[in-house]
């Protein structure tokens, strides 16, 4: 009897092959989109970014900063197995801010739908990839 709840927790748990594939694709995607397109410049030439796009830019340099580090280093957790489900809770909450400042500070609610579409699929690979926090947890504890 043992057995068998062994067997549904663990299959509820980890994804099936096919579902597996489509995760790993969409994490190395999107971290190499967060790395290098995203989070890259930010760290690489904020003040170029700040002073050509002023009006879209109206938030402080260092915080550009922290989000260029945070998108950089979600970007490479989504790659590392052991801290996928960390870094997609993390760039969930980057990308929904992000929405809101779109929306609501930015007065460009027409960009806001793209950060909500990658804060779902942050979500969906934070759910899929749970047991990366348990492994994590038990590596932490070493």
């Amino acid at each position: 009897m043992t057995a068998t709840t062994a067997t549904r927790t663990t299959a509820a748990v980890h994804p099936g092959k096919i579902r597996n594939r489509i995760l790993w694709t969409l994490q190395i995607v999107l971290g190499l989109f967060f790395v290098i397109a995203s989070g890259g410049p930010k760290l690489v030439m904020p003040q170029t970014l700040m002073e050509n796009n002023a009006t879209a830019f109206s938030i402080p340099l260092a915080l550009l900063v922290f989000i260029g580090l945070a998108e950089v280093a979600g970007g490479i957790g989504l790659m590392v197995p052991r801290l996928t489900a960390a870094a997609a809770i993390g760039l969930a909450i980057v990308t929904f801010l992000a929405a809101g400042f779109n929306a609501f500070l930015a007065d460009s609610p027409e960009l806001a739908p793209f950060p909500l579409v990658l804060t779902a699929i942050f979500a969906w690979i934070a759910y899929e990839r749970r047991a990366s926090i348990t492994a994590l947890r038990v590596l932490i504890r070493r």
